[in-house]
């Protein structure tokens, strides 16, 4: 009986996503550098990043960082949806009410995001370039639901923390529509979010705020929720919402005994899906189906990747929730390294500055109650 996913794996996905965003997270607010597409599709991005790749220099890394490493988010709503069906829909847990559930998905998630944003609104207080904060903005992202309201990427600050608000949003559908309802209903909401941002203007601001919320953010989420339902290859999984797309995958696990063949085709499968990601970046309708090929290549990344290198990922995969909300205090401190002097010399020291300061608010976070269901 074997897991498609195992503990370790998912730790490790989770340390690639949170290398991937914090490496973008940099990246992308130096100027010269190629923009990504992630609320919005302008083709004008696409544009300069055909323009490097066909012309590299030194720094296509950082075109490449800053123009990919947000689908890291992507990564993580899969683990998300992955996560809950694991924790709440086998047969030995207990259903869950509602309201138990949201106040503790709340909690769990204010216990992070209260530590990093009060550590970065004191670092951006007292040094240049200060935002200026408004209580009533202060009181909607501490209470998760900015997201909702008009120009969220103006309104939050820093804006990784988004992510919080739009958790929340997941959290109330999975447990008020979905929560041990078939697999079905996870594929007619995501064909619903998907034809709602389908049609809207590539680069409107209509399109920006869906994206902000949980429409933007289904496809990933409810991913993670079909594959955890997968019946499991030698065990009679009664789960209610079991769809039978995992075969292949199962198939796959189950002659894990071939050490030649089965590292060789998660190997060809994480080399297609980057020819695929790469190509479905330069057109409106495939964008959307992006995050698939994403969490794909970094499922076949883990199954091939050498044991020296996983452990690597897995400690960053055990590190990621406190560097999620560090990660932007060390970009406010060391940005301006990368503006006035050489870009990656700012990118090594916030990297040192990134794991350094998220041990930490590691032991800061340990140190407060956790929340009880």
């Amino acid at each position: 009986m074997k897991e498609l996913l195992t503990r370790k794996e998912c730790t490790a996905m989770r340390g690639i996503a949170i290398l991937a965003i914090v490496l973008h997270n940099y990246c992308h607010f130096i100027g010269k550098i190629v923009q990504e597409n992630e609320y919005q599709y302008f083709t004008s991005n696409n544009d300069r990043l055909w323009q490097v790749i066909s012309n590299p220099d030194s720094l296509l890394p950082v075109h490449l960082l800053s123009y990919f490493g947000h689908y890291g988010v992507s990564v993580f709503l899969f683990l998300s949806g992955f996560g809950l069906v694991k924790k709440y829909e086998s047969d030995a847990s207990q259903p869950m009410g509602s309201i138990p559930f949201l106040r503790y998905s709340y909690l769990k998630l204010l216990r992070l995001l209260i530590v990093g944003f009060s550590i970065f609104i004191c670092v951006d207080m007292v040094t240049p370039g200060r935002f200026p904060f408004h209580w009533d903005n202060v009181l909607a992202q501490l209470l998760m639901y900015i997201n909702v309201l008009p120009e969220p990427d103006k309104i939050i600050w820093p804006g990784i923390y988004w992510f919080f608000g739009l958790m929340m949003e997941l959290y109330i559908v999975y447990r008020l529509l979905l929560y041990r309802r078939s697999s079905w209903w996870v594929v007619a909401l995501i064909a619903v979010c998907w034809l709602l941002q389908v049609a809207c203007e590539p680069d409107g601001e209509t399109l920006n705020r869906l994206r902000y919320n949980f429409i933007g953010g289904m496809l990933p989420f409810g991913l993670g929720l079909i594959v955890a339902r997968i019946p499991i290859l030698g065990k009679n999984n009664s789960q209610p919402g079991n769809v039978t797309g995992g075969r292949f995958f199962c198939y796959i696990e189950c002659h894990r005994c071939n050490k030649r063949t089965v590292p060789l085709l998660w190997l060809l499968l994480a080399i297609l899906s980057c020819v695929l990601v790469f190509a479905m970046c330069f057109n409106f309708q495939t964008w959307f189906w992006i995050p698939v090929f994403i969490i794909i290549g970094c499922v076949a990344m883990v199954k091939v990747m050498p044991e020296w290198l996983m452990k690597v990922f897995i400690w960053f995969g055990g590190l990621s929730a406190a560097m999620f909300v560090a990660h932007p205090i060390a970009r406010k401190l060391f940005i301006t390294v990368a503006w006035k002097q050489d870009i990656y010399d700012g990118l090594m020291l916030y990297i040192i500055a990134t794991i350094a300061l998220s041990w930490a608010v590691k032991q800061i976070i340990e140190r407060i109650p956790k929340p009880t269901l």
